[in-house]
């Protein structure tokens, strides 16, 4: 027999049958190690990072008009600019989710710690690509009020940056929040362990962009104007992206705990301290 739930969104109502899961695929959120999901968090957001700063915009400014410039966690610094290097960041964070989300639904053998890592940066690449259409819509601050400057009329630029925006985050959301269920593997109805897992993995993204900006030569506001729209404002979409799964997305491989890695957890450990003390006081780059 199939049993119904009642589900209120607002002031309408709707019926729909209650999706059971298997008793026995259930994994209790006790049994994931915290450890490994904050460490494969930092270093994806680590990644993402670099993906639009280094690769979008550092490298295209390198291959086209600037001959130098300063690279740090939070922005890209050169004499030289072009519309097409302020895009870059964002064409370089969406290219890196395309093939991560590729790579994720070929890896259904690899561990759960490491199908966990290949979503988290696929999704930080996302919600970065798709989040800066909005920002700079809504803000009229960053790269995508760069790439409009000039162009007229400048309101209905705007405006189309951040309808678009909007509905591109909104497709991120559910490729991502599909992705979760059926590549990493976890149940939709276990929500309060996808809750937790992505809380632990947002907040670690949040305080390794703080940490890794804090030392900018630049000085401290580009963390309040870079760093935290990026990683807090976008990333937050980790928070909920759980409801935004498609319906008739089930997991795709074994319902596993995500186990101690010392691997992962050395990995990042010795990638935070060059990402802070390094990238994080700037790097000069030239041809």
């Amino acid at each position: 027999m199939r049993s119904f739930q009642l589900h209120d969104i607002g002031s309408m109502a709707f019926i729909q049958p209650a999706v059971h899961e298997p008793a026995a695929a259930a994994v209790t959120a006790q049994t994931d190690s915290l450890a490994t999901v904050c460490a494969v968090a930092i270093l994806a957001m680590m990644i993402s990072d670099v993906v639009h700063e280094g690769i979008g915009h550092g490298l295209t400014a390198l291959l086209t008009v600037s001959p130098s410039g300063v690279l740090s966690t939070v922005a890209w610094n050169s004499a030289y600019n072009s519309k097409l290097v302020d895009a870059g960041g964002t064409i370089a964070n969406l290219i890196a989710a395309a093939i991560l989300w590729l790579l994720l639904r070929s890896a259904r053998r690899a561990s759960p710690a490491t199908r966990l890592f290949l979503l988290l940066t696929c999704a930080f690449d996302l919600f970065a690509g798709t989040g800066y259409f909005l920002f700079s819509g809504v803000s009229n601050f960053g790269d995508w009020a760069d790439v409009i400057q000039g162009l007229r009329p400048h309101g209905l630029w705007r405006v189309l940056l951040v309808v678009g925006g909007a509905l591109a985050f909104w497709v991120a959301l559910v490729i991502a929040g599909s992705a979760l269920i059926r590549s990493v593997g976890i149940p939709r109805s276990e929500r309060r362990r996808i809750g937790r897992l992505m809380l632990v993995a947002y907040l670690s993204a949040v305080a390794i962009a703080c940490i890794g900006g804090a030392l900018n030569p630049e000085g401290i506001q580009y963390v309040f104007r870079s760093s935290l729209p990026a990683t807090a404002g976008a990333g937050s979409g980790l928070l909920y992206m759980q409801y935004y799964a498609r319906r008739n997305i089930r997991p795709a491989t074994n319902v596993e705990p995500i186990n101690r890695s010392y691997a992962w957890i050395g990995v990042t450990a010795a990638c935070v301290l060059p990402y802070i003390l390094v990238l994080g006081r700037g790097i000069t780059l030239t041809r």
